[in-house]
Formats: structure tokens, C-alpha cells, sequence
């Protein structure tokens, strides 16, 4: 009997690949990506081509004594930067951040966390007082400074008459010594529902079993919070704390309307010292150069917080 030989079908089906098997079709680069990123790369390519390009031009334009108005470039070498790290007026803008910073972040995470860990014991309308609680988050900022300027206004404000009644007539935000508290209590009442809405989420992914056996070994309510809920919710806090850090070092919109930095610099943190820098003095290259140790200060702390987080793990 003669040897049978396979037909075409069998032999088309035979050189088939797998179902696990991917190839793509081309040359060049795209060998060496699977289907799917070898699709996405066009758009991978236009959004690095976004990125890129502006963040190199900024880095060029540090080192030229650019000016708002003009189309000259005047090559300057390290001139911006070396004039940045002798500048007191950037230093001093620097420590103000720090201030506004760290004060207000260490009141909004207090107080979210407080508040978070009623809204999640609360025996009933838990869901009716966190939308309540979250009306300032939607506000926008420009509205909310102006919103403050209003109440805290020396004339009309209805602050201001409050204070008048307890005998203290005060200019709230033309105060030198009262200017700076009073933008950082604004950023604690806008800000402190998104912290109240994150440890919340937080706590309600929680295991229960950890704090249950806590409690059956008697542990106070006390200690199970400190011992085992606070532990579990590190990460969480975490992640809060470094989306408010690096909010906070491009803050803007309140204090431009409220005090636009004033008076005498108290409240003129780094963004607002950036903003006058460019468009009062009109010395783009020096804002360059000023924009991109933001970005650099903003790259360390979020290091530092996923340097954090790791070592939670």
C-alpha cells in the first residue's frame, strides 16, 4: 500500500500556531513587542513627544535669560541657577511652603482620620453626612478664596464682625501675624473631606477578623485601634499624606485671591513666588529654573513615600 501523504488542509494546519502563540507581522522594532504594545506605541510615542519635548525646553530655557515679551534666547549658562540657591527671596518663599505644608498636613490627617472613624461607626445616616461632608471638595478654588476674602473681609465680612463683637478688630488676612493661619485653616476646610474620604475607604477595606480577635483576647477599643487598625491603615495614610504633599507644592489658586502673597511676603509660598517671578517681572528663564526644582523637591517626595510604603511592607 502506498504511503499516504497529507492533504492541504492537514498541511495548513499543521504550520498554524498555537493559541498561546503571538506573532506580529513587520520588521524592525515591532518583532520584539507583543500585539498589543506594538498597537498601543503610536499613541505611546505622541504622549512621550508631549512629555518630552516641553520638559527639554524648559531645561533649555533655565539656562537663557528669557523674557516674558521677547523672542530672544540669550544663552546664560548656569547664571539661573546659581542665582536661584543665593536668592533669599525663593529661600524664604521655600520656608513659608514648608510652614503651609507641614502644618496643614499634619491638621488634615488628624482631623481625617478622626472624623473618618466616626463617619464609620456611626449607627445610622452615614451616607447622607459624608456627601454632606464632601460639599467643599466640589468648590472650586478660585471660589473658595474668593469666598474667604469675602468672610474675612475687615469691612463686611462676617468674621470680622464676629471678631468685633469679642472686642478684637483685626484685619484677619492684611495681618502679618494672622495672614498665613488663616490660608492654612482655608486649605484644612477644603482639603481635609478628600483625607476624611480616603481613610474611609481605607477602613471599610479592612479585614475584621485581626480586630475581632483583638477584642476577644480584651483588648480595649483603645488599644485595638492603636495596635491593630492604625498598622493596617499606614498605607492608606500613606498615599494620603503623598497626593496633599505634592498638592501643596503647587498650591496657587486660594492664595492669589486672598492675600496674593502678602503682606510682606508672609503668605507668598513657591508657586506663588514662580507666578511673579514670570509674569510681574517677566523673567522666564529664572521661573524655569525655579519650575524645575519644584519638579525636582516633587520627584524626592514621592520617593521618599514609596521608600516609606516599601518598608511598611
Amino acid at each position: 500500500m502506498a504511503p499516504r501523504t497529507p492533504n492541504s488542509t492537514t498541511a495548513i494546519q499543521g504550520t498554524r500556531p498555537s493559541a498561546g502563540e503571538h506573532t506580529v507581522t513587520g520588521g524592525g522594532w515591532r518583532r520584539h513587542l507583543s500585539p498589543h504594545m506594538a498597537m498601543l506605541m503610536p499613541a505611546i510615542i505622541v504622549l512621550a513627544a508631549l512629555s518630552i519635548f516641553p520638559f527639554i525646553y524648559i531645561i533649555y530655557l533655565s539656562l537663557t535669560g528669557a523674557k516674558l515679551g521677547s523672542s530672544e534666547l540669550p544663552f546664560v549658562a548656569l547664571k539661573n541657577w546659581i542665582h536661584l540657591f543665593n536668592d533669599p527671596g525663593v529661600l524664604h518663599s521655600w520656608q513659608v511652603t514648608l510652614t503651609f505644608g507641614v502644618v496643614g498636613l499634619v491638621a488634615e490627617v488628624g482631623l481625617g482620620l478622626g472624623i473618618a472613624l466616626v463617619f464609620y461607626n456611626a449607627p445610622w445616616g452615614r451616607n447622607l453626612l459624608v456627601t454632606l461632608f464632601m460639599l467643599p471638595i466640589f468648590v472650586a478654588p478660585v471660589v473658595t478664596g474668593l469666598l474667604w476674602r469675602f468672610m474675612l473681609n475687615s469691612s463686611y465680612g462676617v468674621y470680622a464682625w464676629i471678631l468685633q463683637n469679642l472686642g478684637m478688630k483685626l484685619d484677619v488676612l492684611g495681618n502679618i501675624k494672622t495672614a498665613l493661619p488663616a490660608v492654612i485653616a482655608m486649605d484644612i476646610w477644603e482639603w481635609t473631606p478628600l483625607i476624611t474620604l480616603i481613610v474611609l475607604a481605607g477602613l471599610q477595606s479592612l479585614p475584621i477578623e485581626p480586630q475581632e480577635s483583638a477584642r476577644v483576647d480584651g483588648a480595649s477599643s483603645l488599644q485595638v485601634f492603636r495596635y491593630v487598625t492604625l498598622p493596617l491603615l499606614s498605607r492608606t495614610l500613606l498615599v494620603a499624606l503623598l497626593i496633599r504633599a505634592m498638592d501643596i507644592l503647587r498650591y496657587f489658586d486660594t492664595i492669589f485671591i486672598t492675600t496674593a502673597g502678602g503682606p510682606a511676603d508672609t503668605t507668598k509660598i513657591i508657586g506663588q513666588r514662580l507666578y511673579e517671578v514670570a509674569f510681574r517681572f517677566r523673567d522666564l528663564g529664572y521661573a524655569a529654573a525655579i519650575g524645575l526644582s519644584m519638579l525636582l523637591v516633587t520627584i524626592l517626595l514621592g520617593r521618599a513615600f514609596v521608600t516609606l510604603m516599601y518598608r511598611r511592607d
